[in-house]
């Protein structure tokens, strides 16, 4: 069974381009999609909506964060994984967050391809439980 992405990025195109990646790259379905932090966080916290990785950038409209979306994600299942996706993937934002509970930072403009081997490995231990 195909794991479940919610893609948390306001750039519609990088979003496209993410979703069709995940799809055809890593066999991962996306489940649905926001472009603010208000969507992000209802969306993953209502707990009749299944997902098994969220894909968070950190900037976002209408002036949102993604570490807003982080802390929201903290009482998620011990199955569900967050992820960063984003161009401020600097050292002290690494940190920030990791310390928010976040599975893993990604930096949009070297580190795609790593974000996609990465959801492949979830799929495969996935698989194997």
């Amino acid at each position: 069974m195909a794991l479940k992405a919610f893609v948390v990025e306001d750039n519609l195109s990088i979003r496209e381009s993410l979703v069709e990646a995940l799809a055809e790259l890593a066999g991962v379905q996306t489940c649905g999609v926001a472009s603010d932090e208000r969507g992000a966080t209802a969306w993953l916290t209502d707990t009749g909506n299944e997902w098994d990785i969220a894909i968070v950038d950190l900037l976002l409209e209408r002036g949102g964060s993604g570490f807003n979306v982080l802390r929201a994600c903290r009482g998620r299942k011990p199955q569900q994984k967050v992820v960063v996706l984003t161009a401020t993937a600097n050292p002290d934002v690494r940190k920030q967050c990791e310390a928010l509970g976040s599975d893993g930072v990604f930096d949009k403009s070297m580190e795609t391809d790593a974000l996609i081997d990465w959801c492949v490995a979830q799929s495969g231990a996935t698989n194997r439980k």
